[in-house]
């Protein structure tokens, strides 16, 4: 335990002194702030208002920017080491090859989730000192998708940094990822149910074996509960899961797909780095 938490220490120290944690904090925090400095929270737009309306833009924004940044920065960590030699000195350390692994995953976890739970605490704070209504059950609910979302991705790029042979395949890889995942959104699948003229279940399905696009269906079912905005997708979710069965869904399954990809890359790493 101790070499566990010495090594998820090492890396917060580590990400710390680094820039892109700081361009990372800035993101997030200045995004909060700007969107209080153009008075969002006072703006009316399709019926929200307050805070309400203000986590509407910061989901849309929290979407494009949080997995990148976290796939980013996240694939240089084994690859990085690898390249420094770190390993040449590991075996003769006092550390484990799953304390050192796993103290890394949780620190980087830590890292890239508080600067972002930080900036919503922060226009929560801010929304308290201005009267301003705090719906809370979307707050925390929120949260939790931020929290599944971040993890996913982690445990995404710890994967690819352990099959990746250098730090420029990592980030590469990485890119495409989230690329790939970004486009299934919208433009691949709607390909294939033009070509191939799937069934709407099919592709509803499909589409939501991508974790991006259940936190983006999630977050928009806390604003609207019955996915009108989806269209004939809407009953195809609302009567595969139902209403509470997709929103517990929609945490779990990011974290089993993050924990999945851990495993794997935990298992690369002791067989391929140090066999």
């Amino acid at each position: 335990m101790n070499a566990f938490l010495l090594t998820a220490r090492l890396d917060i120290v580590e990400s710390l002194r680094a820039r892109w944690f700081l361009v990372y904090s800035l993101v997030f925090g200045g995004i909060v702030a700007l969107l209080f400095a153009f008075g969002l929270t006072e703006s009316r737009v399709l019926g929200f208002i307050g805070l309400s309306r203000l986590l509407v833009t910061y989901i849309q924004l929290t979407m494009a920017i949080l997995p990148v940044f976290v796939l980013i920065t996240t694939v240089r960590s084994v690859a990085g080491d690898r390249e420094a030699g770190v390993y040449e000195y590991l075996l003769a350390l006092p550390v484990g090859l799953a304390a050192w692994f796993w103290g890394k995953l949780f620190g980087r976890y830590l890292v890239i989730f508080l600067p972002v739970f930080a900036a919503m605490l922060g226009a929560v704070v801010w929304s308290l000192f201005q009267a301003i209504d705090v719906p809370w059950a979307m707050f925390f609910y929120y949260t939790g998708l931020l929290a599944a979302l971040a993890w996913c991705f982690l445990g995404i790029g710890m994967l690819i940094s352990t099959l990746a042979r250098s730090t420029d395949v990592a980030q590469g890889a990485a890119f495409l990822v989230w690329l790939c995942m970004l486009l299934f959104l919208d433009l691949i699948l709607l390909g294939l149910l033009i070509q191939g003229r799937a069934a709407p279940e099919v592709a509803v399905s499909i589409a939501l074996l991508n974790p991006l696009q259940v936190f983006r269906t999630a977050a928009l079912a806390m604003f609207d509960p019955q996915l009108i905005v989806l269209g004939p997708s809407a009953y195809v979710i609302l009567d595969l899961f139902g209403r509470d069965g997709f929103r517990l869904y929609a945490l779990l399954y990011p974290l089993f797909i993050g924990a999945l990809c851990a495993l794997a890359g935990y298992w690369t790493f002791r067989r391929s780095d140090l066999p």
